[in-house]
This record gives structure tokens, sequence and C-alpha cells, in this order.
């Protein structure tokens, strides 16, 4: 098991938070000439639940206007038609809204956001039709203050249902943004505000958790300022990681899905039974160490970029774009297989290696950087070229500080990380591990020409830090507790068919891993696949390893290993826990913690 460490700074102006105002209505929505999008699981599932006609979601009318009408919650049947488990704590319920009565009320920060089809100009005259916040990739960044109330509204001008994940946030349950479970799907043409008081410092980020629309590009940074910030420091770079390959010769994510549920051997037999499911000839050809010396694009045959671990195959039957099924990515890092998607780019704050984005700051500056990865199907090492890195926090919360010259990033994870910024020009480099590509971005602290896109910091093949060596920071350290519920939980499943789960069982919303409040949980994951799988839970922080690792939402687990992570049942409601790569969650890698009444 290891951890990854990330820190940014993104060079788009953040969203700036606004008086309240009246809500307008949202224009009709703009077509998207992208193919139309497959039926996802998690959109089946949805609309079964909300079809169903349930009990509402109480109304609690944000700052925007917006009431949460018409977002239905989950008590009523399934998309089985089963009922769903009674004597589950409601994510509107009372126990949920005392939870956030205890949080306090802060200062209303208002934002309007809005989804829309945009074309996107990733550099290098390569523009993209895709779906983005603002028409910007990424959207802007979120700034708000610990303590604060945030009265987010989204107007929703997709072709299609949406929602908003507040990625790492411990918030009330009834704003955590998942369609079937804890709301109902925001319908185009119409809006809806998340209001909630944001506890806790630290570096997030937001993003639908409709289907497979993350992987357009529906992802901005939220980042929650410390009033008594401890760290001294002269600037700050959100550095937004990402592969891309929406709106790319045909390509859309829900197209890869489609192919990928086929899989391997473009028959779809059944379930594997929770034996790995195999992965024979998809990690074919020889490894990568991850330093991306192949070059900087990926799968697709476009004009300046080397070839990724195999080239893209032709489309296959039935399908809009070439073929992305990965073949030949492999990484000692990630236990073997690195991934399933070959993607045509790889982005820092939207852009490609051959246009980076670029951050100024004075020589001998102490920057701060807040590194999100916002991928689908890809961890990134990173290093900035000439310097060592500080990591101070993972996952919003502080740590034990370590230095090191390259650190490996999850699908999910955040990291935090300090340098003292030297005379020149110097690459940050985000290597996708495994796919011999690489994304770039630029640090100008004085004169001198870009790097070249081919460039490869020599400290992406020294050390890379992992969990093993970073400690909670004494303040944030879960207590010493003997766990009074542990949850055992085995991830099953491959590439020969694409059935992706936990305990091979898909996942449906009425799954419940009870819990109770005031608990300490231990959660203990075995992994049974031939994959590396980012695990995400919703709504809470745990200590990776037991009481003193580092405090985490997001983790990587390793093919045939076991990850123990304790958390404190302190936030009541229906949380989600998930594989954070896009494709396994949609193909059933998701269940549900539920807290009994």
């Amino acid at each position: 098991m290891f951890a990854i460490m990330r820190a940014s700074r993104t060079p788009s102006s953040p969203s700036t938070p606004s008086t309240p105002s009246a809500p307008t209505a949202p224009s009709a929505p703009p077509l998207d000439r992208a193919p139309a999008p497959a039926a996802t699981r998690r959109a089946l599932l949805g609309v079964g639940l909300a079809a169903a006609g349930t009990a509402a979601l109480s109304a609690c009318t944000g700052s925007g206007g917006s009431a949460h009408g018409g977002h239905g919650g989950p008590h009523g049947p399934s998309a089985s038609g089963a009922p769903a488990p009674q004597g589950f704590v409601a994510p509107d319920g009372p126990e949920v809204a005392a939870a956030e009565a205890a949080r306090g009320k802060g200062p209303v920060r208002a934002v309007r956001l809005t989804a829309t089809a945009a074309a996107l100009d990733l550099g290098a005259g390569r523009t993209v039709r895709s779906w983005a916040y603002g028409g910007e990739l990424p959207g802007k960044e979120v700034r708000v203050t610990a303590g604060d109330t945030l009265a987010l509204t989204l107007a929703n001008h997709l072709p299609q249902a949406t929602s908003l994940h507040w990625h790492g946030l411990a918030l009330r349950n009834d704003m955590d943004g998942v369609p079937g479970l804890t709301q109902r799907d925001i319908a185009p043409g119409t809006e809806f505000t998340y209001r909630f008081a944001v506890p806790h410092p630290g570096t997030y980020w937001f993003h639908p958790h409709s289907g497979t629309q993350q992987d357009r590009g529906l992802y901005a940074p939220l980042i929650v300022e410390d009033p008594k910030e401890p760290l001294a420091y002269d600037a700050e770079w959100v550095v937004v990681l990402d592969d891309w390959l929406d709106g790319v010769d045909g390509s859309t994510p829900d197209a890869v899905l489609a192919e990928l549920s086929r899989g391997m051997g473009g028959g779809h037999a059944g379930h594997s039974g929770g034996h790995g499911g195999g992965h024979e000839g998809h990690a074919a050809g020889g490894g990568d160490s991850g330093d991306g010396t192949a070059g900087t694009g990926g799968a697709g045959g476009h004009a300046g970029h080397g070839p990724a671990a195999s080239p893209a195959s032709p489309a296959p039957a039935g399908s809009g774009g070439p073929s992305r099924m990965m073949m030949g990515a492999t990484s000692d890092l990630l236990g073997g297989d690195a991934g399933d998607v070959a993607y045509p780019y790889y982005l820092v704050n939207g852009r490609t290696a051959e246009a980076p984005a670029e951050f100024r700051a004075k020589p001998g500056d102490r920057v701060r950087l807040r590194i999100v990865n916002a991928g689908g199907d890809t961890a990134f090492r990173v290093a900035l070229g000439g310097h060592r890195m500080t990591v101070t926090h993972t996952d919003g919360f502080p740590v034990r500080p370590v230095e090191t010259g390259a650190l490996l990033i999850g699908m999910g994870e955040r990291y935090d990380v300090l340098v003292t910024a030297g005379d020149g020009v110097f690459p940050l480099v985000a290597a996708a591990e495994g796919k011999k590509a690489a994304a770039l971005a630029v640090l100008r602290t004085g004169r001198g020409a870009a790097p070249a896109a081919s460039v490869r910091p020599k400290e992406l093949a020294g050390p890379v830090l992992d969990a093993a060596r970073l400690k909670a920071a004494e303040p944030v350290a879960l207590a010493a507790r003997k766990p009074d519920r542990t949850v055992r939980i085995r991830l099953t499943g491959g590439m020969a068919r694409y059935d992706w789960a936990f305990d091979g069982r898909p996942y449906t919303p009425d799954q419940r891993h009870p819990v109770k409040a005031g608990e300490r949980v231990r959660l203990v994951f075995t992994n049974a696949t031939e994959m590396w799988h980012p695990l995400h839970l919703h709504g809470h922080t745990f200590a990776l390893g037991g009481p003193g690792g580092p405090r985490k939402d997001t983790a990587v687990i390793l093919p045939g290993e076991t990850l123990t992570a304790d958390f404190d049942a302190d936030n009541p409601g229906l949380w989600m826990l998930h594989c954070h790569n896009v494709y396994h969650a949609e193909a059933g890698m998701m269940t549900v913690l539920g807290y009994r009444r």
C-alpha cells in the first residue's frame, strides 16, 4: 500500500464569492455534437429511483434561491423494484440536520456555476468539443475559508442530467451529490443550490457523480483556506492533472466505457465471480519505469505525439472514434497493470505539453503547490526539475513534513508541497505512470526558453514518495482506539469481462454496510484483482494503516494487497465508497456505508 501526495495552484482566477442574488432561468441547453451518451449503470439506477416517486428531500433553499424540491430521497423502491433497506439514517433526516447545526453557521459565500457544452482550447492548435464549468478547463477554482457556509448554485445547460460531488469534504449528507442515493439528478435546463458548512481547511475539488461525466471537462478545484494558516509561503500554485480523450477523433467517455464493457474477448459472458477476471494480454509487452521517456503523446496518432504503450486500434464495431483500450501499460509502482484507457493527451491545468501552462514567481520564493489528480484512469508521477519538494498535506490534512524529489498521485488524491524556487525556467512534469507519456507545466522565475515537451527531470528516476513514509501531523492524528466494528470488503473483477465490483456484487443503490454514530470503524480491503485501485470514501477522512497514519479520503491499493483504514463514524447519512477509476466505478465497483438510526 502506498500514499500519494499532491500540491498545486491554478493559473485561472478563482470564482469570486458573490452576494446572494435572485435566481435566473437557465437558457436552453446547447447542443453537443458529440455522440449521445450511453446509459451507464449509475444513470440507469438513478433513473429507477427517481421514477419510483419516492419522498422528496426536505426543501432547503440556498442563498441563490434554488430549492431542493425535485431531488428525491432514496427511501422508496430501488431500481430493481425491491424496497430500499429500512432503519438507516436518511440523507435529509434529523440526524443529518443536527450534525450540520453542530458545525456552526459562518459567513455565506454564494457562487453561481454553469455546466455547459463548450469548445476547449488545449493548446498548440488543438480544440475539442466537450462539457465544462463556465466553458473553462479546469473550471475556475472556488475559494472559501474554513467555517464558511458555501451556497453554490449549479445551472445545468447540458443535454443530460448532472450533479456535483464535493470530493473530500465532510459535509451534510444531502449535499454530497450522488443521484439516486442522496439527491435526484439536476435535469437539463434546471438548477440546484448546494448549501453546506465547510468545516476543514485543505485542498479539495468537485466533479459530477453522474455516469462518466467526470472524464469530460467537468471538474474544478475547491480551496478551503485556514484562518490560522501555520505555513509561511510567498506564492501558491494550484496544479490540476488530467488525462484527456473527449472530443478527440470522435471519442467520448461513454463510448470508451461501452468498449471496455465488452471485455477483452469482445463479449461479456457474465461475472468472474471475484477471482480477478483475468488480464491476459492486457499487460502484454515490456514494462515502464514511469519516467515517460517515449514522448508526451498517447494513442491516437496525433502530430507531435509519441506512441503510448500501444497505439490506438481501428474503431471497434458500433462505436465512435478509435479503440481506446490500453495494451502493454505496466508499472512496478502500481503492481503491474497501469491502466485500462489509452488517452491521446495528458494535461496540466487544461494544457498539453506542447503549449504548457506557466506559473511565475521570484527566485527564492517559497511556493506552495496544491496538486489535484482529476484524471479518470491515470496515476501520475510528479517532479519539479531542479527542486526538492517538502510534502506538507495529503487530501487536505497536514502530515509530518517529508522531503522528496518525486511523488505518485492516484486519481482523486491531492497533495500539498512546498518548494523554494530557483532562478530560471523549470519543468513541472507529471508522467502518466506506466503509459509512456507525460503532462507538463512551467515554473518561471527568470529568463530562458520554455523546456521541450519531451523533457524528463532526473528527479522522476529517483525515489518516489509513498504512504508508508507519511504520518499524520500531531493535531490531526486519529487517537488510538480499538475498533468497534470491522467492515471487510474484497475487490473483485477483471478486464476479461470488465466486471469490477466489491465482493462480486455490482453496485445497486440499496446496498448497505451498516455503521453506527460514535463507532470507531475499521475498513479492511483485500484486492483480489490484478489491477490497482484508488479507493474513495465520501463524507469522512480515515487514518491510512490505522491511528498515526496520514488522514486521507482516497488511497491506492495494489494487486494482491490488503489496505486498512480507520475512521470515526461522526457524520450520519448514506455514504458512497468506490473505486475512483471512472470506468471501474461505472462497471460496478461502488457500495454504500449506511448509518443505522
